[in-house]
């Protein structure tokens, strides 16, 4: 799964819109947008670190970024 389906994915399922998730990360909505959309494919480290560490979404981190579970720790899948 592209990064776009990821973040959309996740954002489905903790029922947030884009300008919630971008007003508790502290993101600008329009390069979010862009994220979604594909449009942007490389995302700073310091975005992705705001979506990983954001309450909604740590539990998510690992399969964000590696595409890996770790059930045991906490790490799970949106799906």
């Amino acid at each position: 799964m592209e990064l776009a389906e990821k973040l959309k994915v996740m954002r489905f399922k903790e029922g947030m819109t884009q300008m919630e998730l971008c007003e508790s990360t502290g993101l600008s909505l329009s390069s979010y947008k862009k994220y979604e959309l594909g449009l942007r494919t490389e995302v700073s480290f310091l975005a992705m670190q705001k979506i990983a560490s954001h309450p909604n979404f740590k539990k998510y981190a690992l399969w964000l970024l590696i595409d890996e579970t770790a059930p045991d720790a906490g790490q799970i899948s949106p799906e």
